[in-house]
């Protein structure tokens, strides 16, 4: 890996447009050992500086080495404030979509349990009746009749908040991961892209140095270059194919699903006036008759 960096270090000088000129570089690339133990006694060019300011260069490759191998550079990541804040928003929405959905869920459950249980207590009671006679027993069996009647208004109920809210918030946390899909996808263009530049810049900095040295592998690294440039133009279409395709898909998101929410908010509401709205006729119509007998 030093040696990597290293050589990343002597292209990045022979690409300079001024540094490329020092007799000093060229006996650096091209001599023998002899040639080179004979220049590092001279005091000038690039090798009279300071021995701080050379620790000091290696030191920043040292650095740069270590940070590659034990995994500490940044990751390369898209960062600017809309798209932060477009990503921001997706993450808490759909977190919160979550933790709705699951409610919806427990609301549904809720009827559909309370209705079952009502049921069996009408039965119950409707049976109790049989056992009393005259009016107690006439009011156990309205008792019971009642119970079943409002028992299938929470069974209806439950089905309607399956249908027409706990499906449709199902439908938009889908919506949401396919945007963060989509968002790991760009994400992971992006990466590319950014590799893939470097790639191509150290590329160059190989052709400079094969020109430099009038090398025989210049053809060759033209034909690599030529390539890998090709290469980054897909990738950068690619990714800007990404951008535009996300765009599209939060515009659509935001139109229609908040449409959908709505919607599915309002006969919510609706459903659980109406069935409020229900039990309480149903029970009040039955009290007439429970206070007739218990007086």
């Amino acid at each position: 890996m030093r040696r990597q960096a290293l050589d990343v270090f002597i292209n990045r000088i022979a690409s300079h447009h001024e540094l490329r000129q020092s007799d000093d570089l060229r006996t650096f690339l091209q001599a023998d050992e002899q040639t080179m133990e004979r220049a590092r006694f001279l005091e000038t060019g690039i090798f009279k500086k300071k021995p701080a300011d050379l620790i000091q260069i290696f030191k920043d490759v040292q650095s740069k080495v270590s940070d590659v191998v034990l995994g500490k550079e940044k990751p390369v990541e898209e960062s600017t404030p809309e798209y932060e804040k477009m990503k921001s928003y997706i993450f808490e929405l759909e977190d919160h979509l979550a933790e709705a959905q699951k409610h919806a869920y427990r609301l549904v459950k809720r009827h559909r349990e309370l209705g079952e249980s009502l049921s069996e207590f009408g039965k119950a009671v409707k049976l109790l009746g049989t056992c009393e006679d005259d009016a107690l027993g006439k009011a156990f069996s309205e008792l019971g009749a009642k119970s079943e009647i409002i028992s299938i208004k929470l069974q209806k109920e439950a089905h309607h908040l399956l249908m027409n809210f706990e499906e449709p918030l199902k439908d938009y946390v889908r919506a949401v991961q396919s945007i963060k899909a989509t968002i790991a996808e760009r994400a992971n263009a992006f990466k590319q892209q950014c590799e893939l530049a470097e790639t191509i810049k150290f590329k160059e900095i190989d052709l400079n140095k094969y020109r430099l040295t009038r090398s025989d592998k210049l053809a060759e690294a033209e034909r690599e270059y030529e390539m890998l440039k090709a290469e980054g133009e897909e990738t950068s279409r690619r990714f800007d194919t990404i951008v535009r395709l996300m765009n599209e898909e939060i515009i659509r998101f935001q139109e229609q699903k908040t449409l959908d929410m709505g919607l599915a908010f309002h006969e919510f509401a609706k459903g659980q006036a109406r069935l409020a709205n229900g039990i309480a006729d149903g029970w009040r119509s039955l009290l007439p008759k429970l206070e007739a007998c218990s007086s």
